[in-house]
């Protein structure tokens, strides 16, 4: 395995915890089929971003066992580099989800203690993360342990450009702890995606997309993406203010990492010299398309497929070179 630090350098970086994903079709039970994959966040962004064209990497930690193997495996069927995989012993985290036809989801988790959450600051190398083109973390890394919190504010400190995703866990962390993260991060955050209504208003005290964004502006973010569920985005940055439109899902199995898909193509995208409107509606189009399969990777587009997809949402009178592609 090559040393990371004198290789090309990565498009970008996501951190944080993967998880085993046992997925049912009906409540759980015994008996019930199960589907096994490889899913949490941070993967889900990572596959997401390496299909959007970065080039990608992810820090994680993997239990050093033929599970870790296993899921290093998958890692790298997604495209994603494992030159920063750790492997120690450990137990490692899974969750069970179980899906109605609606793609609504119902989730248990047995992660506390983890080989994942052993993530820590001297993990995160600081020549690998501040030559990346954009480092991605999040609220659930800041939440599993004190060190992967220090891990991910390591990580905000030296990375070029820092994208937090909040993605606030009530039954993880508590409301003090997710909005301290939040705030201790958005001054170094070139990039923060908060959700409207759940997290703007636990985390940020806002009632509008318009206020989150401002908020967050206040506290030195140099741009934030307000996602809205099916409504759209509220983008807001120091060049413009937009609302971009969602685009509605072809189909809709399983809303698992649907968000992350979002921020992975979004920054991919932005990293590949997209400007900040036209990655926005690319991460749309790519979250309206995974939630078509089942899991947290069940289905990863290819740009060609988010790209063709954004296009055709695309409305009338849209420059088309707001969505140009970068090669």
């Amino acid at each position: 395995m090559s040393n990371p630090t004198e290789a090309q350098p990565f498009d970008v970086v996501a951190m944080g915890e993967i998880l085993l994903e046992v997925a049912t079709d009906v409540p759980f039970g015994h008996g019930v089929p199960a589907q096994l994959g490889i899913s949490g966040d941070a993967l889900n962004v990572a596959a997401a971003a390496a299909a959007a064209g970065a080039r990608t990497a992810l820090l994680a930690v993997l239990p050093d066992d033929d599970l870790g193997q296993a899921v290093a495996a998958r890692i790298a069927e997604l495209g994603i580099s494992t030159e920063l995989l750790k492997f120690r012993p450990g137990q490692q985290g899974v969750y069970l989800v179980h899906c109605d036809p609606d793609g609504q989801r119902e989730f248990s988790y047995a992660r506390s203690g983890s080989v994942g959450s052993t993530l820590g600051p001297d993990d995160v190398d600081p020549n690998v993360f501040a030559t990346a083109g954009a480092v991605i973390a999040g609220g659930i890394a800041c939440a599993i342990s004190a060190s992967s919190r220090a891990a991910v504010y390591k990580a905000a400190e030296v990375a070029s450009r820092f994208v937090f995703d909040p993605n606030y866990r009530p039954r993880l962390t508590s409301v003090e702890d997710a909005t301290a993260a939040v705030v201790e991060l958005a001054p170094q955050a070139f990039l923060v995606t908060p959700s409207f209504p759940g997290e703007t208003s636990a985390l940020l005290g806002t009632s509008s997309p318009q206020e989150a964004a401002a908020r967050l502006r206040s506290l030195g973010t140099a741009n934030v993406a307000v996602t809205c569920g099916a409504e759209g985005i509220q983008l807001e940055s120091d060049s413009e203010s937009a609302w971009i439109e969602a685009i509605p899902a072809p189909a809709v199995v399983d809303q698992t990492g649907a968000g992350d898909a979002f921020v992975g193509t979004l920054t991919a995208r932005l990293v590949l010299g997209d400007s900040l409107a036209a990655a926005v509606r690319y991460g749309a189009a790519a979250a309206s398309l995974v939630v078509g399969g089942k899991g947290g990777t069940g289905f990863i587009p290819s740009f060609e497929q988010t790209r063709a997809h954004a296009l055709g949402a695309q409305p009338l009178g849209t420059p088309e070179g707001e969505l140009s592609s970068h090669a």
